[in-house]
């Protein structure tokens, strides 16, 4: 049976949640970011776009290039809680979907035209329904992989869709940029543009093994892409998806000063696994067992991140409200959940590009030389927190007993 893949997506997401709140923003170009002339452009309106202003851009030149936007400094947390309405209602009416981002959904509906009368009309009736519960704008693309969706949502929007036949997928992505595929960068777009590839027809013409000799495997996935083949499965999304590592004593302490510096050298380590992982959480959980194995756990939800340093300040914050038996301690832990896929952007309205791309040069030292290669200087002494990442499987140096 070929599959029947539903990619939905919120227009300008952060924007139109903004407009909800406030409806004197519409038909205006509004910018969401930082709000110092270090900061950097999350999200902005289709009016700006107009502009040439794109997320990334640095907030000084796009007030420059459109001096009548408004700038929004944004709120993650009402973003999230946006993002988690529309989870519910695609969440109680598909039979499998996969959150992807924090406005972004794959539905798998394959198999669906025997109990309805058509799964374009069923993926039509979804859209109404979010934009009647929500009001925010929404499109989707329906075909038979997650690449021609996706790629259909885009020359969907805004707030609209279409449908892409089985058999169409071809002609469909033939006169359209090889941009507009996912996984090709700016850097893999700009090698193509070089070749004198600029539409998706000509890697669709080409052998194979030409692109792949230039750009190795990466070349093959784009050629398949190219030619509507993507059999990447819907990733059932499961909201109690974590990420965890939790420490045993060999004696009982209470160091607070010691207890401190081994949860923020484990924030740490899980934060990067995050951003390693494209993941972000919305959720933060410290574990604590007493000597006597009396066990506690507390949590709290805050707006998605992968920061160290505001999942570190929920951790130890946790920690203070939680440690007031003044017992010995056995164990401590820490867990991440109510994971997304998504990256920085959801926080570059709170975060200067400065702290950005201080993030961005740390993890790609740890990279190349290691998850332990740069650290605060709290946690210097603590001992290696790590293991096996569980987005790309790549070790690190957790030792298991270390691990959840």
């Amino acid at each position: 049976m070929k599959r029947t893949i539903l990619h939905l997506d919120l227009d300008t997401f952060f924007v139109s949640c903004e407009r909800l709140l406030d409806s004197r923003l519409n038909h205006r170009p509004v910018l969401i970011g930082g709000t110092s002339d270090r900061g950097v452009v999350a999200a902005c309106s289709y009016e700006a776009r107009t502009y040439g202003i794109h997320s990334a851009m640095p907030m000084k030149l796009a007030r420059m290039l459109c001096p009548d936007a408004v700038v929004i400094r944004g709120s993650s947390g009402i973003y999230s809680k946006f993002s988690d309405m529309v989870t519910d209602i695609i969440k109680e009416r598909s039979p499998l979907f996969e959150k992807s981002s924090i406005d972004e959904f794959y539905v798998d509906i394959t198999g669906m035209d025997k109990f309805v009368r058509s799964s374009y009309m069923w993926s039509q009736e979804l859209r109404q329904i979010i934009l009647k519960e929500t009001h925010l704008p929404i499109s989707f693309g329906l075909s038979t992989s997650k690449t021609v969706s996706k790629v259909g949502t885009g020359e969907a929007k805004p707030n609209n869709h279409i449908r892409i036949a089985e058999g169409k997928e071809m002609p469909f992505l033939a006169p359209l940029s090889i941009k507009k595929i996912p996984m090709v960068g700016d850097k893999t777009y700009h090698k193509l543009r070089s070749m004198g590839i600029e539409k998706i027809k000509t890697v669709q013409d080409m052998p194979v093994e030409l692109i792949e000799r230039v750009l190795g495997k990466n070349g093959t996935a784009i050629w398949k892409k190219a030619q509507g083949i993507d059999n990447t499965p819907v990733i059932a999304w499961h909201e109690r998806k974590s990420i965890s590592t939790e420490r045993t004593f060999e004696k009982d302490t209470t160091d607070v000063i010691k207890l401190r510096s081994i949860l923020i050298a484990m924030a740490e380590s899980l934060a990067y696994q995050l951003r390693n992982g494209n993941k972000l959480t919305a959720c933060i959980t410290l574990k604590i067992r007493y000597s006597d194995f009396q066990t506690y756990t507390k949590q709290r939800r805050v707006p998605y991140t992968s920061l160290d340093h505001t999942i570190i300040e929920t951790v130890l914050d946790l920690f203070e409200k939680m440690y007031d038996r003044r017992v010995l301690i056995r164990l401590i832990g820490v867990r991440l959940s109510h994971l997304v896929g998504g990256s920085y952007q959801i926080r570059l309205f709170e975060d200067s590009e400065k702290i950005i791309r201080l993030y961005q040069a740390m993890d790609r030292m740890r990279d190349r030389y290691g998850q332990h290669a740069v650290k605060r200087a709290v946690g210097m002494e603590v001992k290696s927190i790590g293991g096996t990442n569980p987005f790309n499987g790549q070790p690190t140096v957790i030792p298991a007993h270390r691990r959840i």
